[in-house]
């Protein structure tokens, strides 16, 4: 049988007219934290690969922050752009974005459920004291009239669909020059939707996003075509087959949440010191969920991977995740404008040497598809996403600082870099 990469004409650039290898990203969930890990890993990987341009992927998919991230690489924003709007809330609108957004109340799933309380209650009365039922029936009957999430996705939706309704960039998936496909879950039949594939590509890129990100509990459902949808990871944690079943020769993959390894007695320097619980008990409730949803979520994606390697042989897949001992991550306050920058850069650094760190095997697959990495960049120990914060710094002196990170982008891609 022809192997995947045979069964489709190789691509063919339009400037150059030279054979490019299909190249594929997918990008997993993890909330705020998840995207501002996924901004910073991507600007530190897009730097140190030579021929590598993030918003010229041949496919992308996404899940719940992932799908974030995705719907504006392929609408045109580079990774360091998008680092300016979410991270540094530095560009002019509609394109600045205040994560501040994600916190807007869900009213209308409030109101909706406490008009149906009288009927509830008369309904439970009515069940106890006349048909004689046990009380926890009338408490299961009462439950209907919580609401199904704590905060609306709707001022998301409405900044995307703002954002991608500029000139030169699609809220249509249909619209767009390369595939995008971003997951979110049918609540009512538990399947998996992959939106932006055929008979799923009408729905705005917008609302698509929203559905993916609606974590239950946190967000209501999203109502699309009379149909409900919840966050994307709740089957898979990348959903990489949608993409893999194209023939790709590169798939690029970024998970941002790993489980936690505590490990007080670890030897050597970097996260493994700077670990903040020795015991993860001891941090209560929200660390041990926090440790139980990684750890299921990871397990997953292990599974995943190997079963890809072994379905799609001819597809070199790169995965790119935390280190597993780095407590930053693992205790992030995403919702503090400082933290954000911190975590930013935080990413940017770690990916940065874990690049370093896997040259020699990273190197020799990215050179079988026309990329290199610049190991020299990634030597350079000054090199930082974010310029220091300026105590009191005005609007002139902010945008000299986007204009020479801009410079350092267009450096990085553009000029000959020394291996």
């Amino acid at each position: 049988m022809p192997s995947r990469r045979s069964a489709r004409p190789p691509r063919v650039d339009d400037k150059t007219k030279e054979t490019k290898a299909r190249i594929g990203l997918a990008l997993a969930g993890g909330g705020p934290l998840g995207a501002i890990y996924e901004i910073g890993a991507l600007c530190a990987i897009e730097e140190a690969v030579e021929g590598l341009d993030f918003t010229a992927c041949d496919s992308y998919i996404g899940v719940s922050a992932g799908g974030f991230v995705a719907a504006g690489l392929i609408n045109g924003l580079t990774p360091h752009q998008l680092c300016a709007a979410f991270i540094e809330n530095s560009l002019e609108p509609p394109d600045s974005f205040d994560p501040t957004v994600l916190l807007h109340p869900a009213w209308d799933e409030y109101l909706a459920r406490l008009r149906k309380l009288p009927r509830l209650v008369g309904g439970a009365i009515w069940q106890t004291a006349v048909q004689g039922r046990s009380l926890l029936g009338a408490f299961e009957r009462l439950g209907r009239a919580l609401p199904t999430g704590l905060l609306s996705g709707d001022a998301l939706a409405a900044q995307l669909h703002k954002q991608f309704s500029l000139p030169g960039r699609s809220d249509d998936f249909r619209a767009l020059k390369h595939r995008l496909v971003l997951v979110a879950t049918d609540l009512d039949s538990g399947e998996s939707i992959p939106f932006g594939m055929p008979g799923f590509d009408h729905v705005p890129i917008s609302r698509a996003v929203q559905a993916s990100a609606a974590l239950p509990g946190l967000f209501p459902p999203v109502e699309i075509g009379g149909r409900h949808y919840v966050d994307g990871a709740l089957k898979k944690t990348i959903h990489a087959s949608v993409l893999l079943e194209e023939g790709l020769d590169l798939l690029i993959c970024l998970n941002p949440l790993v489980p936690y390894e505590s490990n007080p007695l670890a030897a050597g320097s970097g996260f493994a010191k700077r670990a903040r619980i020795p015991r993860l008990v001891d941090g209560g409730l929200p660390v041990v969920l926090s440790q139980t949803l990684r750890s299921l979520i990871h397990s997953r994606l292990e599974l995943g991977m190997k079963g890809y390697a072994r379905s799609h042989p001819d597809t070199d897949i790169l995965l790119f995740e935390p280190d597993h001992r780095d407590a930053e991550l693992f205790l992030a306050n995403t919702f503090s404008y400082a933290q954000r920058r911190h975590l930013a850069e935080h990413a940017y650094q770690t990916t940065r040497a874990k690049l370093l760190e896997r040259a020699p095997e990273l190197g020799e697959t990215l050179a079988g598809h026309g990329l290199r990495l610049r190991t020299a960049m990634l030597l350079d120990n000054e090199r930082r996403l974010l310029p220091p914060e300026l105590p009191g710094a005005g609007r002139t002196a902010r945008a000299l600082v986007r204009l020479d990170r801009a410079l350092s982008s267009l450096e990085a891609r553009y000029l000959p870099q020394p291996a």
